[in-house]
């Protein structure tokens, strides 16, 4: 069932709606309690304003062409609608990013006028809880132009009747060499919120992160996403990427980058924490 929204709805009321949730603790879900809802919004832009602050945040190139994470951010208030919703059954705040799987079709301007749809692919058992796939997607004039998926935990939640898998084996992170060295500044968070509206609490101070049970406030995982991209994404044509996050960047704080190219124009990337070489993210960015 599609429902039409008559807006993109602001970030900061999602949030503000989704915090007395906090004290209703869930347990467990079932398999078929996901809404059977897609949000729509019809009309979505972005100002050249906007586009130069993103560009300007990321150290990415100014240009006529928008950033594949700032498609994110156009696309995310939708997405969050539906996870805000009564009828959702995990916790918005308190769900842990995992993962973002991207297609970004084709280059995309300023100009366009792109509509927006988010829907809910489904609940999977997790060896930490519950996690849900959520997929946003973007259209200009009826073209299919951005797909993402994101993947979100519910820790702790069990999903009724299906077995946990174990944790799996993880081999040892050998930190690799080191291209680059972001030093990210305790207003981070911030910075990235007044761009894309993402005010999330664990992002923005000390206080509100640990309100939420952090020790700090942490970056934005698609802050990291959009930072390693505008060194490696292409520009004027098509690409596809994926991320995987592992431990969170507590602002402020020092993340080492390391970029390599490989055959077929594919560029992996990752970032880690220099002191206890305790990976952050990785991923890779290549041609369709």
């Amino acid at each position: 069932m599609r429902e039409t929204l008559p807006a993109v709805p602001s970030l900061g009321s999602l949030y503000a709606a989704a915090a007395p949730r906090v004290l209703r603790k869930v347990a467990s879900v079932a398999p078929g309690s996901l809404p059977d809802t897609e949000a729509y919004v019809e009309s979505v832009r972005c100002s050249r304003e906007q586009l130069i602050a993103y560009q300007r945040l990321m150290g990415d190139t100014v240009r006529e062409e928008l950033p594949s994470v700032l498609l994110h951010g156009l696309g995310f208030p939708v997405a969050l609608w539906l996870m805000s919703r009564k009828d959702f059954p995990l916790p918005l705040l308190g769900l842990v990013h995992l993962r973002n799987e991207v297609r970004h079709l084709r280059a995309v301007t300023p100009d366009e006028e792109l509509a927006v749809s988010a829907r809910a692919l489904g609940l999977e058992a997790h060896h930490a809880g519950t996690a849900v796939t959520i997929e946003t997607s973007l259209f200009s004039a009826g073209e299919l132009v951005w797909r993402g998926l994101s993947l979100y935990l519910a820790k702790g939640v069990r999903l009724d009747g299906v077995q946990a898998p174990t944790a799996p084996e993880r081999a040892a992170f050998v930190p690799p060499s080191t291209t680059a060295r972001w030093r990210l500044d305790g207003a981070t968070g911030r910075r990235f919120a007044a761009v894309l509206g993402d005010y999330n609490p664990i992002h923005l101070s000390a206080l509100s992160a640990k309100v939420l049970g952090l020790k700090a406030p942490i970056a934005h995982g698609m802050y990291l996403a959009g930072r390693a991209l505008a060194q490696c994404a292409p520009h004027g044509t098509g690409y596809a990427w994926c991320i995987d996050f592992a431990t969170p960047v507590f602002l402020p704080g020092t993340v080492e980058v390391n970029r390599t190219s490989r055959p077929g124009g594919v560029v992996q990337f990752c970032g880690w924490n220099a002191r206890n070489s305790k990976p952050h993210f990785a991923g890779q960015v290549g041609p369709l």
